[in-house]
């Protein structure tokens, strides 16, 4: 049996084949499995060039935003960009003060401290803003929920306009300009922008307001760095955004990005989204998780070789001890859910578990047991967690039944935050137990593999890698082309890594040998037999300087 759900797309349609002859078979394949069924929708899928990009005026609000900041602009107000934490918020608050400051404003950063302050806006942060001088607010990826913090803003007279990308609830904050994609009644034509997608188009209206749009194509380094970050689908506009923004980051990236990328082994001129996804991002991350993220922002920021060398080690560092509290983290949590017994929902808590990596261990749990899951960092009167969930089950839907209970509360379908009054906990985790025991009712609670397309081994070579570049940049909304062979033949199959966590294989198929790598797949090693029916991506492993082509294994099963 394997150990997710195999999905196995069905074949193009012979009429979708004729009417798109002009593209080859296997890209033909890839994009209907995508849902492009028009030979225009993959043309504009293919080139992912400006065209996808919206008018920034479509935007609810740009024309009041955009007359507001100029006024700003024109009086020498001071101006603060509030940002969020992480990857997304920190790309946007650069982007903001970058822009700004192109455009002769005097804007300066504020990013609270996750671990004492907390997700959003903040009064006593709002109040200290207002006392420096600051007349003008601009929030970065966050601010759609905070409706109290909005209200105390404009009774003291400092203006907030909202640059965000989360759901917005029921009752809007009162600001002078919401710039949100999400907005009920909103026009713009795509809604999965990241947070720092949504402050460029701002500073898109502001730089077209006055003929100088061009200059923002040196900014773009940071939108695809947050887009990346944030797991935001690389489709639609996103695809256009991080495309060129790749192009940025190869050809000229910033100090900061150029030393963190030779610092996590990186080849320079060859960041793909998987680096940024993989290696960029966590470090960017990781100190805010454990300290305050302000670094990060002097990191993408600095315009001194010694500063950028300086910061990004101790980024690398953080991130290494980041890694670190994450296992041990996962295995207590693991321990109290398995103790606990397997549920629909998954919820831990405990005064020791540490808020900044909580998300992580919730995602790594959620993956494992195919489950919405909960961690939470108990206090005396005050708790805070951070929800990971499946397809299956929208925990931000979930949180909003709950909203009686909270403090406060954001995020999306299947990741979120919360801080409650910790008396409400047993309450909270009843509630959404009996949501989740409802809606997952019959459900096979196994991670479900889309599969694009049955091949053989040898079926494999020549051009077939390059034809799959031609879907990049991959990533969410747009995963990497996933294959199934059945049958192939095991050469060789051992541990990998220090835990023996992942599995190295030399796999067979009517002559045609490739090396395989399975990660995280370390604890089947004991089912791993002659014959298998393996499930995997087509990768290109770079190792010592040399490139060579690899299959990455998602699952396997008995070929029996």
């Amino acid at each position: 049996m394997s150990h997710r759900r195999w999905n196995l797309r069905p074949s193009v349609p012979n009429q979708y084949l004729v009417n798109n002859s002009s593209f080859p078979p296997l890209i033909i394949q890839l994009l209907y499995n995508r849902g492009l069924t028009e030979p225009a929708q993959l043309q504009a899928f293919l080139t992912g060039d400006k065209s996808q990009s919206a008018d920034p005026f479509l935007m609810p609000d740009m024309h009041r935003a955009v007359a507001r900041v100029y006024r700003a602009l024109l009086a020498g107000e001071k101006m603060a960009i509030y940002g969020d934490y992480d990857a997304d918020g920190i790309s946007a608050t650069a982007l903001l003060v970058k822009g700004l400051t192109f455009l002769g404003g005097e804007a300066v950063p504020y990013i609270p401290h996750r671990l004492t302050e907390g997700y959003g806006l903040r009064k006593a942060a709002l109040e200290n803003l207002y006392r420096q001088g600051i007349s003008l607010v601009i929030t970065a990826d966050c601010g759609i929920t905070s409706l109290a913090e909005v209200k105390t803003a404009r009774r003291l007279g400092l203006d907030i306009i909202i640059t965000d990308h989360h759901t917005p609830l029921p009752e809007i904050p009162p600001a002078t300009a919401i710039i949100n994609p999400r907005m009920p009644g909103s026009t713009y034509p795509f809604s999965g922008l990241a947070g720092v997608g949504v402050a460029l188009k701002l500073l898109q209206a502001l730089f077209r307001s006055v003929g100088r749009e061009e200059h923002l194509d040196k900014l773009m380094g940071l939108v695809a760095l947050g887009t990346i970050a944030d797991v935001s689908p690389l489709l639609g506009e996103n695809r256009y955004l991080v495309r060129e923004g790749l192009k940025r980051i190869n050809m000229a990236p910033s100090l900061g990005l150029m030393e963190m990328i030779v610092q996590a082994g990186l080849k320079p001129g060859s960041i793909d989204a998987e680096n940024i996804s993989w290696s960029i991002a966590p470090r960017l991350n990781a100190v805010g998780r454990l300290e305050h993220a302000i670094t990060s922002y002097k990191l993408l920021m600095t315009e001194s070789t010694e500063e950028a060398f300086r910061l990004a080690a101790w980024l690398d560092q953080k991130n290494t001890e980041r890694k670190k509290l994450t296992v041990a983290t996962l295995d207590m949590v693991r321990e109290q859910i398995l103790t606990e017994g397997i549920s629909p929902l998954l919820m831990a808590g405990d005064r020791d578990y540490l808020i900044g990596i909580a998300g992580l261990v919730a995602g790594r749990l959620s993956e494992e047991f195919y489950r919405p899951a909960i961690v939470v960092r108990t206090g005396e009167k005050v708790s805070s967690g951070s929800c990971r969930s499946i397809p299956e089950f929208n925990i931000i839907a979930a949180l909003n039944r709950c909203g009686r209970l909270l403090y406060q509360f954001g995020g999306h379908s299947q990741a979120a935050g919360f801080t409650l009054p910790t008396r409400n906990l047993p309450r909270l985790q009843q509630t959404l137990q009996e949501l989740a025991t409802v809606q997952l009712a019959g459900i096979d609670l196994r991670p479900h593999l889309d599969i694009d397309a049955e091949v053989t081994l040898s079926g494999l070579g020549g051009d077939t890698f390059p034809i799959m570049q031609q879907l990049a940049p991959f990533g969410c909304g747009n995963p990497m082309p996933t294959f199934l062979s059945r049958q192939v033949e095991v050469m060789n199959c051992r541990p990998m890594g220090g835990g023996s966590e992942h599995l190295r294989l030399k796999l067979k198929q009517d002559g045609s040998v490739w090396d395989g790598v399975g990660f995280r797949l370390g604890g089947y090693l004991g089912e791993v037999i002659s014959s298998l029916d393996i499930v995997y991506n087509l990768e290109m492993d770079r190792w010592g300087g040399e490139e060579r082509l690899r299959l990455n294994i998602l699952d396997f099963a008995s070929a029996a």
